[in-house]
């Protein structure tokens, strides 16, 4: 944990907070290296069974600091340099990014690295890179026009344009809109629903490698992967009792609403 960088742990859930608002959470040097240094501490902790990156109000982040442009204590500032965006998308565990406000081109690139995204519904998004005559080199080109299709991704990096959190949901860059007090508890009751086994980092790293096969090739690889495993009968009739109950008693609180 630094100043700008805080840390608070949910029983098994990591949330880290980008607190830097009279700069608009935007991302200098410090706080970079702080974030991979924090992501790859939680995906490596036992304890930590998923993470959720938000920022202080009233912004997610701005992106990357121009008016601060030192670097970090481990950065070599060329393209091919570890970036937090990198880190989330090498993690083996769910990271949800909380979008409370604006999440701007460095940040766009984070949020669209997570596994989910969860929007308040303050939310904005915009990509500013060829406004500010630069390139993005921390994924977005690669990313956004997987998430809202590449005619959507084109308009949003051309024109730099603001696309609110109901857009963001219509388009699917978003898998939640919720109110901007309940961003935190949603997001927070979200991340407690996911089993701690380790089927869930199988899932995410079959879903990152089948992102550029086809549908044959994507079937080969789950095929594959699945070649030769076994599985404890008594624990997978426990569980699917467990997950039955559970399932029930939401239906039966769902009808007394």
């Amino acid at each position: 944990m630094t100043e700008f960088l805080r840390t608070e742990q949910h029983g098994g859930v990591r949330v880290l907070i980008i607190d830097r608002p009279e700069s608009k959470n935007a991302m200098h040097g410090p706080l970079r290296t702080a974030l991979r240094a924090e992501f790859a501490a939680a995906d490596a902790d036992d304890t930590v069974n998923a993470v959720i990156l938000t920022g202080t109000d009233p912004v997610f982040s701005a992106g990357v600091d121009f008016k601060n442009l030192d670097r970090g204590a481990d950065e070599t500032g060329g393209p091919l340099g570890l970036t937090p965006a990198a880190v989330i998308r090498a993690a083996r565990k769910p990271v949800i990014c909380a979008v409370n406000g604006a999440c701007v081109s460095g940040a766009l690139e984070v949020a669209l690295s997570c596994s989910f995204i969860v929007a308040s519904e303050r939310a904005r998004f915009a990509d500013t890179h060829a406004r500010l005559g630069v390139v993005p080199t921390w994924g977005l080109t690669a990313l956004l026009p997987r998430a809202v299709g590449v005619r959507k991704a084109r308009e949003m990096s051309v024109t730099g344009a603001f696309v609110d959190a109901a857009e963001a949901l219509r388009i699917g860059l978003v898998n939640h809109v919720v109110g901007h007090d309940e961003l935190m508890p949603f997001t927070l009751s979200l991340a407690g629903s996911i089993p701690t086994n380790k089927a869930v980092a199988e899932m995410l790293s079959l879903y990152h490698r089948g992102e550029d096969l086809t549908v044959a090739g994507g079937l080969a690889l789950e095929t594959a992967t699945s070649v030769g495993r076994t599985y404890d009968l008594a624990e997978f009739t426990a569980a699917g009792s467990s997950t039955a109950a559970r399932q029930r008693g939401r239906t039966a609180e769902e009808g007394r609403r």
